[in-house]
């Protein structure tokens, strides 16, 4: 960046906020995908700056200022994206949102959190603690996640099952447009449960890999918490007798608050990692079902219906885990898969398809692995049909057939109704593969919605579409 960009920018934030210490800009330019994808993540091009803005005002004149300058401009919040969403691919100025980190408020009447966009998922449970029964449900994986980032992301993760993912969990936003304009959506405090007037355009940003705008503000839909909590763990020597376990629960009207499904190894490799101990010994296959019910009769009652339905399924072994720390252990364990065997594996496609497809899908990709020669572990939100198919390593390199294996994941997912990213996204690692979900037309007309909301293309250019 040449000194006149640095001047204009310092003159924004101030000199304190403006950075381009080159180690300092590389580790804001890496993030989770350059740890757990190493061998597929692009390589950041050096030369960026790093602002930090404490306003959404402040954001608006460096948007403004870029727009006049065409600068590309990422927005960057905790770095837990994985699929090469925040990696610069030409010098950018780097949006750092970290100051704007207040929780605004906390409207028990209205069941709503409101925070700005560096708020994290660990700071939403702890300012909970202190609410009258109140909490959000959404896990993607790393409580470090910010709420800025997760609405940019439309966040998915462990227990989206009985509340949804992260767009249905936004009640409202501001964003700052990439022409420097400060817009709110969801009324003008974010409060609104219907809204009908026009086109919503926040459901747009929602997801938008920010492509559309930057994400200041976001309320939150809060929950009653439950009473009664508990976590099973059901045991197979079959993946198609657990998987198939999957449709037969949920169609006989329990909906858990997530439905996990794990293979051994991964699953004890992670707990090994971070000093803790899996509790199954039987088995190969796990289903974890984590229930959230109103009274602990109910809990044990449906608990006890899940072990008579899994029963049809050739079970080894069922654990309920019903104190905090016990299943507190269990979904930090879960979390943690993908780090701890970030080593072992190149690629991890995040298909999805309809849970009714689950069974047909896993004999696909035994067909997949036949034709490779090789293993794809598996490690899937069951509940809402998201699959991880982990490409693995071979001799420790990125194996020859890995293009082709990895078309061939997506393209049996789309075949049978399915998409080739349920939680992760587009970003750098999956555009070549958009054109199988899409028609050119489909394809431009998001392209025309893109050039809409930001006519010079300043904003994250190049990804997600």
């Amino acid at each position: 960046m040449i000194n006149e960009i640095i001047e204009n920018l310092e003159a924004i934030v101030g000199e304190k906020w403006v950075d381009t210490d080159p180690e300092r800009v590389r580790s804001y330019s890496l993030e989770s995908t350059n740890d757990n994808y190493s061998m597929v993540a692009p390589e950041p091009v050096a030369g960026s700056v790093i602002v930090k803005a404490a306003d959404s005002e402040e954001i608006a004149d460096i948007l403004k200022f870029a727009n006049k300058e065409k600068i590309n401009v990422i927005a960057r919040g905790a770095g837990t994206a994985l699929s090469a969403n925040t990696i610069p691919d030409q010098e950018s100025i780097i949006l750092s949102l970290e100051r704007m980190d207040k929780i605004i408020e906390v409207d028990e009447e209205n069941m709503l959190l409101k925070a700005e966009a560096a708020v994290s998922l660990g700071d939403i449970i702890e300012e909970l603690k202190s609410s009258d029964h109140l909490y959000f449900p959404l896990h993607p994986g790393d409580e470090g996640a910010q709420v800025g980032g997760m609405a940019a992301m439309n966040a998915g993760g462990v227990r989206a099952v009985k509340h949804g993912i992260m767009r249905n969990q936004i009640l409202g936003m501001e964003v700052v447009l990439p022409t420097g304009e400060i817009v709110h959506y969801g009324g003008s405090i974010g409060k609104l449960l219907k809204n009908n007037a026009g086109y919503d355009l926040m459901q747009l940003l929602i997801g938008s890999e920010g492509t559309l705008g930057v994400i200041t503000e976001v309320s939150l839909k809060l929950y009653p918490e439950p009473e009664a909590n508990g976590t099973l763990i059901v045991a197979f020597n079959d993946r198609k007798d657990a998987f198939a376990a999957v449709p037969a629960i949920l169609k006989r009207g329990i909906i858990p608050m997530a439905l996990e499904y794990v293979e051994k190894d991964e699953i004890q490799l992670a707990a090994a990692d971070i000093g803790k101990k899996w509790p199954a010994e039987q088995g190969e296959y796990f289903l974890i079902i984590m229930l959230s019910e109103a009274k602990e009769d109910d809990l044990f009652e449906i608990g006890a219906r899940i072990d008579q339905i899994t029963a049809e399924f050739n079970p080894v072994e069922m654990l309920i885990a019903q104190s905090i720390s016990e299943r507190k252990d269990i979904l930090d364990i879960r979390s943690h898969i993908l780090p701890a065997i970030s080593d072992k594996f190149v690629d991890s496609p995040d298909v999805t398809v309809p849970r009714g497809s689950l069974l047909e899908y896993l004999e696909k990709l035994t067909e997949i692995e036949e034709k490779y020669n090789t293993k794809c572990p598996v490690i899937a939100h069951a509940g809402d049909g998201n699959l991880h198919v982990l490409i693995l390593k071979d001799e420790g390199a990125k194996p020859s057939y890995f293009e082709e294996i990895k078309k061939d994941i997506y393209q049996s997912a789309v075949d049978m109704g399915g998409t080739i990213t349920g939680e992760h996204g587009i970003g750098k690692l999956r555009q070549d593969y958009l054109p199988m979900m899409y028609s050119e037309r489909e394809l431009e007309i998001m392209k025309q919605i893109k050039n809409i909301f930001d006519p010079n293309n300043i904003l994250n250019a190049g990804k997600s579409i």
